[in-house]
C-alpha cells in the first residue's frame, strides 16, 4: 500500500518494495538493464527527482532510484531518527539485499554524502560516481552553512516545517530556475503534506553541521577509491553548493569530466535530459572504449 497515490504520467515506473532489518519500509524504482546507475536523492525530495534520467537512461542502463525512510513512498519505523549517517547505513543495507555489483552512483544534496560514505565503506562495488551540487566533509565552521543550517534545521525552521510546510516550501522556490508545473509540485509535495510527515525536512539541514563525525568518515572514505572515475554535472546556478565546492572535488577525483548545467539545485529534474546525454557519453569514453581497448590488446598478445 502506497502513502500517497502517483501520477503515473509523470512517474510511469513500476513501485517495488523492500523491508530492512530496523523495520523500514524501502520503496524503489528498477528499470532497465546493464550498468547498474544508483541514484540517490536528497533534502527534501524523492525518487521522483530522477524520473527524466530513468526515461533516458533505461534503455542502456539498469536505473535505480531509491528513497530513504520517512521520504517518498518509502515507511521509517516508529522512532527513527532521520539522521544522515543512518540513512547511509539504510542504503547500505538496501545495496545488499539487492546484491548490486560495479555501480555507478548518482548524488546530489545529501545524496552525495550518503552514497559515497557507502562507497568508502566499499570501495570494491563501486565502478564510478556522477556527482552534481553536493559535498563530503564537515561543513561546521563555514558561516553560510552554519546559518542556513541554524535557520532551518533549528526552532524556525522546525516550526516551518510542521506549520506550513515552510522547509519544504523555500526547497522548491529555490532549488529552481523555472518554476515547475502544478502537477510535479504536487508530486514532489505529496510525501510531505502530512503533518506527521514533515519534521525530517528540517533534521538534514541541521545535520549539515550537526553530522560532523559522519561527514569526516565520508571525508576520509573518498580516499579508498579516489581513483575511480567521476562525472560532474553541476547545476551553475545553485543557492547552496556553488563552484568551490565542485573545485574541492575535482581536486580529490583526478579522473573526472565536468558538465555544467543552467540549472540550480534539483538539476536532475531541470536538466535531465542533458545530464543523461553526458552520462551516456562519458559511460561511453570512460568504461566501453576502455573494454574495448583491452579486449583487442589481449587479442593482439593471443595472435
Amino acid at each position: 500500500m502506497t502513502k500517497f497515490k502517483v501520477n503515473k504520467q509523470l512517474f510511469p515506473f513500476e513501485n517495488k518494495f523492500i523491508h530492512m532489518s530496523d523495520g523500514s519500509k524501502i520503496h524503489y524504482i528498477d528499470e532497465g538493464q546493464g550498468h547498474v546507475l544508483l541514484m540517490f536523492h536528497g533534502n527534501p525530495s524523492w525518487s521522483f527527482l530522477y524520473r527524466k534520467m530513468i526515461q533516458h537512461l533505461k534503455n542502456d542502463f539498469r536505473c535505480i532510484a531509491f528513497d530513504y525512510p520517512g521520504f517518498g513512498l518509502s515507511v521509517a519505523p516508529e522512532g527513527y531518527d532521520f539522521l544522515a549517517k543512518t540513512q547511509s547505513l539504510v542504503a547500505e543495507e538496501f545495496i545488499d539485499k539487492l546484491k548490486l555489483e560495479d555501480v555507478i552512483i548518482i548524488g546530489q544534496d545529501w545524496g552525495g554524502p550518503i552514497g559515497l560514505g557507502w562507497a568508502g565503506r566499499n570501495p570494491e562495488k563501486i565502478k564510478g560516481a556522477v556527482l552534481g551540487n553536493t559535498w563530503a566533509w564537515p561543513l561546521a565552521g563555514n558561516s553560510r552553512f552554519e546559518a542556513f543550517s541554524w535557520l532551518m534545521g533549528g526552532p524556525i525552521g522546525r516550526w516551518m516545517a510542521n506549520s506550513f510546510n515552510g522547509v519544504w516550501k523555500y526547497f522548491m522556490y529555490a532549488g529552481f530556475v523555472k518554476k515547475r508545473s502544478k502537477a510535479e509540485l504536487e508530486m514532489y509535495s505529496a510525501p510531505f503534506d502530512k503533518l506527521e510527515n514533515r519534521i525530517q525536512t528540517a533534521i538534514f539541514p541541521r545535520q549539515l553541521v550537526k553530522a560532523k563525525i559522519f561527514e569526516l568518515e565520508v571525508e576520509e572514505g573518498l580516499q579508498n577509491f579516489k581513483d575511480t572515475p567521476v562525472l560532474f554535472t553541476w547545476g551553475t546556478e545553485d543557492f547552496a553548493f556553488k563552484e568551490a565546492e565542485r573545485k574541492r572535488f575535482q581536486n580529490i577525483f583526478k579522473n573526472h569530466e565536468t558538465v555544467l548545467l543552467d540549472a540550480s539545485h534539483f538539476w536532475q529534474d531541470e536538466e535531465g535530459e542533458k545530464a543523461s546525454q553526458a552520462i551516456l557519453e562519458w559511460h561511453q569514453k570512460t568504461f566501453k572504449n576502455r573494454t574495448s581497448l583491452l579486449v583487442n590488446y589481449q587479442d593482439q598478445a593471443v595472435n
